[in-house]
């Protein structure tokens, strides 16, 4: 195995090592600044420690899995219509809102209204969505190269195209995946999309409760927390308000992870954007979900519990490992930073 040290720059522009075998190009790491990356070898591995990134590159290991977002919609979708009783119809709910931002069945007429204001007011949210849903798939994909077989999905929201089961269990057909959201529309399709497989669940529970998720009786009966495993908590902390301290509850998380374990994180941003995203807050006030966008070196401290950040760091989604250079377009549209953290 080659190691290879570089300098730590977390936040500035980052400097490629003369040693390390790769190519370097440029990524706009916000609108005003440019940052130096590194493409290495696709099984490399970059930790943040202290002083140093260190590049690890692993011998070669291959892994067959689709890598496609196309599929066919699973039969679950014809109960779209269908709504549990206890179901809050008078205020629009970011879960379903982010649905409709991915062209998904699973909304109402009040969340439409509430995503049609906040696309009028930043017309990137849809493709801030499907970047976001773009990270996830990488990240998982990711852990399941380096042998993670459980996940546990928080604020997992509605089932939509790419559901981490979906992704996990192409690959490792008993892969385990525990979906958590306090959604109860969300809860009630993931339930009625998981009925036949018994290697994922939901489990309706608040994010901001991590006792109650971690010992929650589905949590265990398919989650080993003494082996490795992923959480991802993909575009849900911006719900949660400074008040209820999100890093905290990123810590409690982290200490029932074993050595081994990641933390895939992606978090939305006013850096780029900030006066029409002051509107996007606006809007969101008057839905069942508030939201609190954070800068860059607030979604980093988030990460302090876990020893590592797998390379590139903390980046806008598009620019995480992409699978194509075109896809990254303008990364400041994804409106969103995003990071693998590794436990070690």
């Amino acid at each position: 195995m080659d190691v290879v040290d570089m300098p730590r720059l977390l936040g500035r522009s980052q400097e490629v090592h003369p040693r390390f075998p790769c190519r370097a190009w440029n990524l706009p790491s916000s609108r005003n600044s440019i940052g130096t990356a590194c493409i290495m070898p696709e099984q490399a591995q970059v930790f943040v420690t202290r002083h140093t990134i260190r590049a690890i590159v692993p011998p070669s290991r291959e892994i067959s899995m689709s890598t496609s977002d196309d599929h066919n919609p699973p039969e679950w979708t014809r109960n779209a219509s269908w709504k549990p009783p206890d179901v809050d119809m008078e205020n629009a709910s970011a879960a379903r809102m982010y649905d409709w931002y991915l062209g998904g069945s699973h909304n109402t007429e009040v969340d439409r209204i509430k995503a049609e204001e906040v696309l009028r007011a930043q017309p990137e949210a849809r493709k801030a969505a499907r970047h976001n849903r773009s990270f996830l798939r990488r990240a998982v994909e990711y852990g399941l190269t380096r042998g993670i077989q459980q996940f546990l999905d928080l604020g997992s929201g509605l089932p939509t195209a790419g559901n981490v089961h979906e992704i996990a269990q192409r690959a490792v057909p008993d892969a385990r995946v525990v979906y958590v959201d306090n959604e109860p529309v969300a809860v009630a399709h993931s339930l009625d999309l998981l009925r036949d497989n018994q290697h994922a669940t939901c489990v309706r529970e608040d994010i901001r409760r991590p006792n109650s998720v971690l010992h929650h009786p589905e949590t265990k009966r398919l989650i080993d927390f003494s082996q490795p495993l992923m959480v991802l908590m993909c575009a849900v902390l911006h719900f949660v308000p400074d008040e209820h301290r999100p890093e905290e509850i990123v810590r409690a998380y982290s200490d029932a992870l074993a050595s081994g374990s990641y933390l895939a994180l992606s978090h939305a941003t006013a850096s780029d954007y900030p006066d029409r995203l002051a509107d996007v807050v606006q809007i969101y006030q008057q839905t069942q979900n508030t939201l609190h966008l954070r800068s860059r070196s607030q979604i980093t401290a988030m990460l302090a519990p876990f020893d590592h950040l797998v390379f590139p760091g903390v980046v806008y989604t598009p620019q995480w490992r992409p699978e194509h250079w075109a896809d990254i377009g303008d990364p400041a549209e994804s409106l969103a930073f995003a990071a693998l953290a590794y436990m070690s």
